[in-house]
């Protein structure tokens, strides 16, 4: 394990977080670490630790654990924020705004941010303005590599808690709607949520330097890139 490449998952209660877990189950070439603000259950067979901390005090955990590369799934919802648009902003902009200048101030050279397809900060839509902004402070904070995932709508099983309705009905029409989106509306087609964190974990591994904004097509081609373990690529 001495040369394997030091991971701090930030949000690894969510769809992407759990799914870069189990990404991670018998993998010699990554050591993660997991920081969230509850517990959740591990992937058996894995072999990492999980930080259950305040997000006040994610820095110390990231100090002491010194990764290389972090990826950031951290995020939340419009019924999770209780419909108000600080509280929204609290997660999806502050919190990981701050986790990313703590990280770039203790030395970690790369930042791998699971954002949103259509994100922009002049967009109309406040989802969409608050992801913008996020992408958008995210290149000042000056790390040797940044990476943005934009996928479309995520195509996954969340924990009962997490259930979102809305997105159920989506996931449901998105065989159909993937067959009617061409061109540049690929960028707007459902995802499995496995390919997300494959992706993910396969630009965490990188030490190319740069900034990098990946839409769907681009997110498959870096997964296919991860060493499947005996699985079956992509």
């Amino acid at each position: 394990m001495s040369d394997a490449v030091r991971i701090g998952l930030i949000g690894a209660t969510g769809l992407i977080g759990a799914g870069v877990m189990a990404q991670c189950v018998g993998r010699e070439d990554v050591r993660l670490t997991g920081i969230a603000r509850r517990e959740t259950q591990l992937p058996r067979g894995i072999q990492m630790e999980l930080f259950v901390a305040d997000p006040a005090n994610w820095g110390d955990v990231i100090e002491a654990v010194r990764p290389t590369a972090i990826i950031c799934a951290v995020g939340t919802t419009w019924k999770k924020a209780g419909a108000d648009e600080a509280a929204f902003r609290a997660v999806d902009r502050d919190l990981v705004m701050d986790t990313a200048r703590t990280a770039q101030r203790l030395g970690v050279a790369r930042f791998v941010h699971v954002s949103s397809v259509g994100a922009d900060p002049h967009a109309r839509a406040f989802y969409l303005r608050v992801k913008g902004e996020t992408e958008r402070e995210l290149a000042k904070v000056g790390f040797a590599r940044l990476d943005i995932l934009r996928p479309g709508l995520l195509r996954g099983t969340r924990a009962e808690e997490d259930r979102r309705p809305a997105e159920r009905l989506g996931i449901a029409a998105a065989p159909l709607a993937n067959l009617l989106l061409h061109g540049r509306l690929r960028q707007y087609r459902g995802i499995k949520a496995e390919i997300v964190a494959q992706a993910a974990l396969a630009l965490a591994k990188r030490a190319a330097r740069g900034r990098f904004v990946h839409d769907n097509d681009a997110i498959r081609a870096a997964a296919r890139t991860l060493p499947q373990l005996g699985r079956e690529a992509l």
